[in-house]
């Protein structure tokens, strides 16, 4: 039986401009058109048993999107994750010459945002540092473990961490070695991991065996599984092969090979969400994971090619 459950990720939902190769351009891109969007993906996706939905500050809209979604339709059954360290200023500029979104991890900005996100209570089950990474501080900042420590006991949290990366296993690594008051911080863990970028499979495994919740973001390769000239043809002929979509193919292959607790679809619109659930529908042979597992690329250059793709 599969124990990983898909859940929706608003990145794509919240924000006109978003680093994913399928992204449309030619939809309506006004604050409206977009709440309405993902009012619609979100009922969708509940209908279709989707309980988690994780979002963050920098999405754009895509807190608010999620919180008034939350207020409106009054289910009690969600599971909602949202992240702090990072602030959107695009400002909804279509094509928006510069950096969308800015990353700050210090105490003041988790306590700016966490004044905003804790609305989200009492659904709110996992709150992340937005991709910690060797250099931001965040590792060694013991102000900020007691904050999120407080913030654990109080309100009964997850405290998860997202990361990015080449270096994502060693930043796993030691953030599953930070303590306060003798307790181990963080419980959760969002890491990109897929048929390309499979250099965190162990670290998973070894954090999924101390009971930490492992959740997949990135398993499409921000839509690069669709237009990757080496693995195209075959990854085809699966999808072909078991009667779905190359997107199927993709998230089976996290489920197989890892069996994480969520994986995430960035799903922009009902009818990709509803591709990207059959992946809860069958299950790839031994062979054809092994033959998926060659065509994993080198960590540097996976994330080279990811920093070279541009907001559309």
């Amino acid at each position: 039986m599969t124990k990983t459950k898909i859940g929706l990720g608003l990145a794509a939902l919240g924000r006109p401009d978003y680093i994913n190769i399928r992204q449309h351009n030619n939809i309506d891109k006004s604050k409206t058109a977009f709440k309405n969007t993902a009012f619609e993906v979100m009922d969708f996706a509940y209908k279709n048993g989707v309980r988690y939905f994780d979002t963050a500050p920098s999405y754009g809209l895509g807190e608010q999107f999620l919180l008034d979604w939350k207020n409106d339709r009054q289910h009690k059954d969600v599971l909602l994750s949202t992240k702090w360290g990072y602030t959107y200023v695009a400002n909804w500029e279509i094509g928006y010459d510069g950096k969308h979104e800015i990353k700050e991890h210090s105490l003041s900005k988790l306590n700016e945002q966490w004044e905003i996100s804790k609305a989200l209570l009492p659904e709110l089950n996992i709150y992340q540092v937005h991709s910690a990474t060797l250099d931001s501080g965040i590792l060694n900042d013991k102000s900020i473990h007691e904050r999120l420590f407080q913030l654990k006991k109080e309100f009964r949290l997850q405290i998860g961490i997202s990361t990015s990366g080449s270096n994502q296993s060693e930043i796993l690594n030691i953030a599953n070695e930070i303590q306060v008051h003798n307790e181990v911080l963080f419980d959760s863990y969002q890491v990109t991991y897929n048929i390309f970028e499979q250099s965190t499979f162990e670290t998973l495994q070894n954090l999924q065996v101390l009971g930490k919740t492992i959740i997949i973001k990135e398993a499409l390769a921000n839509g690069r599984v669709f237009t990757n000239n080496n693995s195209k043809k075959q990854l085809e002929t699966l999808a072909k092969k078991y009667n779905v979509g190359i997107d199927a193919i993709a998230l089976r292959f996290v489920i197989d090979t890892l069996q994480p607790n969520f994986m995430l679809s960035g799903a922009s619109n009902t009818t990709h969400l509803s591709q990207n659930l059959k992946a809860l529908d069958f299950k790839l042979s031994t062979e054809d994971l092994d033959y998926l597992k060659f065509l994993k690329v080198d960590t540097i250059d996976y994330w080279n090619e990811r920093s070279d793709l541009v907001w559309n």
